[in-house]
């Protein structure tokens, strides 16, 4: 079984070779219950809703992460954008106006993950 490959079965015997989801690479071993809850119900089910557009949740859950100053979360997310179709210079620019609203501190922090993410 390939490390980046989810192997179970499904009914009697197939066996499940979808792609690990990067919680279930993050966490499955350890915490399977939230990983079910991170595939299933936040991206399987609330990312999914059609009320917003995933670019629109895309810079929703950036600007959040960037004003709790959750950097951990924030390079999932700002690759996650990119893929939604937001541009560089948009999140770029959501980082600098939150400076000012969420603090000095939390734009740089978030500035510097950015740049890294653009290097990819």
């Amino acid at each position: 079984m390939l490390p980046n490959k989810h192997s179970t079965t499904v009914g009697d015997s197939v066996p499940d070779e979808r792609p690990r989801t990067p919680a279930q690479i993050a966490i499955g071993d350890f915490s399977p219950k939230l990983v079910d809850l991170t595939d299933q119900v936040l991206f399987g089910d609330i990312w999914e809703r059609p009320a917003l557009s995933k670019r629109d949740r895309s810079l929703i859950t950036v600007a959040s992460l960037i004003a709790l100053c959750r950097t951990e979360q924030l390079p999932g997310h700002l690759r996650r954008a990119l893929e939604n179709k937001v541009k560089r210079e948009e999140l770029i620019e959501v980082i600098t106006h939150l400076a000012f609203y969420s603090g000095w501190p939390t734009a740089m922090s978030a500035i510097k993950c950015a740049q890294e993410i653009f290097k990819e």
